[in-house]
């Protein structure tokens, strides 16, 4: 696979993966796998999705270890943190996730977000966007709809990212 398709499929699932470890520090977790992607090209190993994965934990340990905020940490404590094959679970369906809720359209994708991401109430919504509650109500009816996965594993992702 070429490194620009392999970015493609997994940009965005590895900073996912990079945020369980480094928590809310999406700049970091950008740059981390930015410069996995970086060695991936200068080495060209077999397994490209294997060692992406294996290079932003270990880059993720790393910058954790050089933090001013953590101090004498274990790489064992990190790992027991979540462990790897979970974190790569939990990011690939969080990727999953937010692609599809990026091609909901943008009416229902706004209010969604309004709704289960800043935990704003429909009657807020509507007032905000001058709209029905009903509308509302609707909207994020037809987004749980199109958004694919069942309702009990869309639900437990957005839990545990919104």
């Amino acid at each position: 696979m070429n490194i620009e398709t392999i970015f493609k499929k997994l940009y965005k699932p590895l900073c996912l993966y990079a945020l369980h470890y480094l928590g809310n520090d999406l700049n970091s977790a950008e740059d981390i796998v930015e410069d996995c992607f970086v060695k991936l090209w200068e080495h060209e190993p077999r397994n490209q999705e294997a060692y992406l994965y294996t290079a932003v934990r270990n880059a993720c340990i790393d910058f954790l270890r050089k933090s001013t905020f953590v101090t004498d940490i274990e790489p064992s404590d990190l790992e027991n943190i979540i462990s790897d094959d979970e974190a790569k679970l939990r990011s690939e369906k969080e990727a999953r996730l937010w692609t599809a809720i990026d091609n909901l359209p943008d009416k229902c994708r706004k209010i969604f977000l309004m709704s289960k991401r800043d935990g704003m109430k429909y009657r807020e919504i509507a007032e905000e966007l001058c709209i029905s509650e009903k509308t509302v109500e609707h909207q994020i009816s037809k987004a749980l709809k199109r958004l694919h996965g069942s309702r009990d594993e869309i639900l437990f992702v957005m839990f545990t990212i919104f």
